[in-house]
């Protein structure tokens, strides 16, 4: 399982014979070894790997001293080199045609787009998500989707499937981005403020996130909570999602909620099927915005009177269709046939954890199981 083909092996292949790649996403999702198995899979040659975190790579790297024999280049965490956008630059333009050149990172790419010369034009972004069911398995199950829950999408955990290491894991890998990535992302001096924030956000997934509520918990500024928010969800930890508007409902305008890239991170099973949900979707929206070019959102339906459905998606401004998500299989949510009637959204699902599947999308809604939506939608 841990050496097929990632979803985006195929496309990045195709990039490359016009432009450079970028992969953005987690820490610890796999685009190092997305990158090399991409090149691996079609020379025998093995690509040149730069590493700006190894201090050797580093110096190169700032001599650009840069080898021109492999063909191939990966640079990991070159973001983090104040100078990294006019190097690529000057390096692309001098030996594009005869270098291919993948670049990864796990803080967003995008985020340091702060003066220097552009790339427009000679590369295309990738966004890395974590496995998902339609990755796990062609004809995903139950117990696929169990084991998903439990272990979450990130490939080490999820494939060794140990609790033990799941822990020590998850531990280890949130201590890194707050004490490493954070750090080398900005100056932050409140690091233990951070952790505490990082600690309560688990109990906020899936609700309204307050950040006045937060700021009351850590005793800083408003302005200040957001900000590190921001600044987790430019690091992959997090990502919020806003409320869909429609003129017939009086929907909430401003409040969005907030989800993490690992949704075993949320102790509450009920949170975590939801978060587990709204990655997937968010993966399906990344995908068919990264490599077809659409306008894909992710959003939820809520209005004043606290009726709501947890999701809709959008491709270019249009919707496509939404999402309940319920742990057991019981019967359809009155709120969907409430917002069917009053929104142009197409097409309603409640999907769970059990086996029943009844009704129709297109008219007041279907329930059934999680893996058969993943299958019908096609989700990736």
């Amino acid at each position: 399982m841990l050496t097929k083909p990632r979803y985006l092996s195929h496309l990045i292949t195709e990039d490359l014979e016009s432009k450079m790649a970028f992969i953005g996403g987690p820490r610890q999702v796999g685009k190092t070894t997305l990158a090399l198995s991409v090149f691996n899979a079609h020379t025998k040659t093995a690509p040149f790997y730069l590493n700006w975190d190894h201090l050797s790579d580093r110096t190169r790297i700032m001599k650009e001293e840069l080898p021109l024999s492999h063909g191939q280049l990966i640079f990991d965490e070159i973001h983090k080199y104040k100078f990294w956008r006019r190097m690529i630059k000057g390096f692309y333009d001098k030996h594009g045609d005869t270098q291919k050149v993948i670049v990864t990172g796990s803080a967003r790419l995008d985020h340091f787009r702060k003066g220097g010369d552009s790339l427009l034009g000679r590369y295309h972004y990738y966004r890395l998500h974590p496995f998902s069911l339609s990755e796990m398995a062609a004809k995903p199950s139950k117990q696929d989707v169990e084991h998903l829950l439990k272990f979450g999408g990130f490939p080490e955990p999820l494939f060794k499937g140990q609790e033990k290491h799941w822990r020590r894991w998850q531990k280890e890998r949130v201590t890194k981005v707050i004490y490493e990535d954070l750090r080398d992302l900005q100056q932050v001096r409140e690091i233990s403020l951070i952790e505490l924030l990082v600690d309560s956000l688990p109990s906020k997934v899936a609700s309204p996130l307050s950040i006045a509520s937060l700021r009351e918990d850590l005793g800083v500024a408003q302005q200040t909570v957001a900000k590190w928010i921001d600044t987790l969800d430019s690091l992959y930890l997090t990502f919020r999602i806003s409320p869909y508007g429609s003129p017939k409902i009086r929907a909430v305008k401003k409040e969005q909620k907030l989800y993490f890239w690992d949704w075993s991170m949320n102790p509450d099973i009920g949170q975590r099927f939801e978060n587990m949900v709204a990655s997937h979707l968010l993966k399906y929206c990344h995908f068919l915005e990264d490599s077809e070019g659409f306008k894909m959102e992710l959003r939820y339906l809520r209005d004043t009177d606290k009726r709501e459905v947890d999701f809709v998606v959008v491709k270019d401004k249009k919707p496509l269709f939404a999402v309940e998500c319920k742990v057991s299989d019981r019967e359809l949510s009155g709120h969907m046939a409430y917002f069917k009637e009053r929104t142009n959204i197409p097409k309603f699902y409640q999907v769970h954890m059990g086996e029943k599947d009844f009704g129709d999308a297109k008219v007041s809604g279907r329930i059934l199981p999680f893996h058969r939506f993943c299958e019908e939608e096609n989700m990736v």
